[in-house]
């Protein structure tokens, strides 16, 4: 085992900022070959494909006295 290039990957990796490591997260844990969440979330919110729903009525209030 090479606990020099260990211990030099942990002290590199500690040194990353909280945006750094989260994207190293996302790149070690993730498949990055699939869209994101976040990507998916992009495309829901910028695409149209929801876009009806905007002129739906309102059928649910919390008046409705069924729990949520």
């Amino acid at each position: 085992m090479n606990t020099k290039l260990v211990e030099s990957l942990l002290q590199a990796i500690l040194s990353l900022s909280d945006e750094e490591r989260s994207l190293l997260e996302e790149k070690l844990f993730f498949n990055s070959s699939e869209a994101s969440t976040h990507d998916l979330m992009l495309l829901a919110q910028t695409g149209e494909a929801f876009k009806f729903l905007e002129n739906e009525p309102d059928i649910y209030s919390l008046d409705d006295g069924e729990p949520i």
